[in-house]
């Protein structure tokens, strides 16, 4: 069972007193230790508050799903409840393990429950599991053999099967504050066991607080950052290491995102780009346009999304918008990224600041009502193609009118079935028709 972190480490093994491995990267030397270390996520463990008052009562801990962005706390905040609540601790990673995994992992679950210890099974990154595998942990976790919890950056609405999140209780982790990742980052240089305080660290306030803003409420890239700071800046004769905002700047490399092109983040960036643009915010579409391309999000799906917007949200009110918008996806096509963040940018641009209408999607679904009704109404005689001598021999075609030859054809000749003689559909947005008039 080496592949998985058995708790009893955490409650006086030997290797409970070893601590992180020499070398581990900073951020898990830092891992907190007890919750009086662990830093964020007031809402759950504050006094008062669901967890804390979970443990002190000394109840059960329930089976949970810990939902949170990357580096919110979601393996330590496990661990510590774990080792609060008296659990023996097994992790698996849902991108290394299978069904074969999880039975050996409740196999030894249940063989400790014979003498009395009770274990904690830790999914990380549960979203990751297909529903046969989810499915593998619903009896172990109902029966009370494991107390499952489970990680996730991804909303468990839509990765956990029901019949799962049925028995575990969703737990949303916040990003930290900057004022919580500097919290971290000052505890990191200051600490000599485990941190940065040996290398006799130099850094101002206002690089701290860079490397918190850019970290985007992830402590990992920030300890991350700073660590590497840390070991390439060189000491001076008095061995003090006094940090330059040159080497910060190039710690942190590239702006952080906080975006994942197969996740969450991805639909609710482009969300935020079409609300925006339907609400002509000028400035916070252009912002969301940039987080996307910046986050890497790939430039022909932004282009897809503004051509929807522009006949969904624009349509006739302004017939230009559509044309702005299918030319900016074959330019970007054509050119790609970077040059191609400008007719993105024009397109998005052009978007917002257009006329808005609804009257092209509301005529469509208002027809799609009355066709879902009259499925099977036949189309009438007179507007069906009459191809062949036996057709018109059965009346197609009869009494058709041409209008280009027969002008009154236009207002005399009903062109909708019997039933629906006289609806309309497409009506005019009133309170800003654009060029729909």
């Amino acid at each position: 069972m080496d592949r998985w972190n058995n708790s009893r480490s955490l409650f006086g093994d030997d290797d409970a007193e070893a601590g992180p491995v020499a070398g581990a990267p900073l951020a898990e030397r830092m891992r907190p230790r007890s919750l009086a270390e662990f830093v964020g996520q007031q809402h759950l463990v504050g006094e008062g508050r669901i967890l804390r008052q979970l443990l002190s009562r000394g109840g059960a801990l329930p089976s949970l799903i810990l939902w949170g962005a990357p580096g919110t706390g979601k393996t330590t905040l496990a661990r510590l409840l774990a080792e609060k609540s008296g659990l023996r601790f097994i992790a698996l990673s849902a991108v290394f393990s299978g069904v074969k995994d999880l039975r050996e992992a409740i196999q030894e679950a249940k063989t400790e429950q014979r003498y009395g210890n009770r274990t904690v099974l830790f999914i990380d990154e549960i979203h990751r599991f297909n529903k046969a595998q989810q499915d593998a942990l619903l009896h172990a976790a109902e029966n009370g053999t494991v107390t499952l919890i489970g990680a996730t950056t991804e909303n468990p609405s839509f990765e956990v099967t029901g019949a799962l999140l049925s028995r575990c209780r969703v737990l949303v982790l916040n990003q930290l504050s900057e004022d919580e990742i500097k919290i971290v980052l000052e505890r990191a240089l200051n600490d000599s066991e485990r941190g940065l305080a040996d290398y006799k660290p130099a850094i101002s306030d206002t690089l701290l607080e860079r490397i918190a803003h850019a970290a985007g409420g992830d402590a990992r890239v920030a300890l991350t950052a700073l660590d590497a700071a840390v070991e390439s800046t060189a000491p001076d004769a008095n061995g003090i290491r006094t940090i330059a905002e040159e080497t910060v700047i190039e710690a942190l490399g590239r702006a952080h995102y906080a975006y994942d092109k197969g996740g969450e983040d991805h639909y609710n960036l482009a969300s935020a780009l079409i609300k925006s643009l339907r609400n002509s915010d000028v400035d916070a579409s252009l912002y969301w346009l940039a987080r996307m391309i910046e986050g890497g999000a790939d430039p022909v799906f932004i282009a897809r999304r503004l051509c929807i917007m522009a006949s969904e949200d624009i349509g006739l009110a302004d017939p230009q918008a559509m044309v702005q918008a299918a030319a900016a996806a074959d330019i970007v096509q054509l050119i790609g990224l970077p040059e191609g963040l400008f007719p993105l940018s024009q397109a998005t641009i052009y978007l917002a600041r257009a006329p808005k209408s609804n009257a092209v999607k509301n005529a469509y679904f208002a027809a799609v009502s009355d066709a879902a009704e009259t499925a099977r109404v036949p189309v009438p005689l007179h507007l069906r193609n009459a191809p062949t001598p036996l057709m018109k021999h059965f009346g197609y075609g009869k009494d058709y009118r041409y209008v280009h030859s027969d002008p009154t054809a236009k207002d005399e000749m009903e062109c909708l079935p019997e039933q629906l003689r006289g609806r309309k559909y497409f009506h005019e947005d009133e309170s800003d028709q654009g060029v729909e008039s």
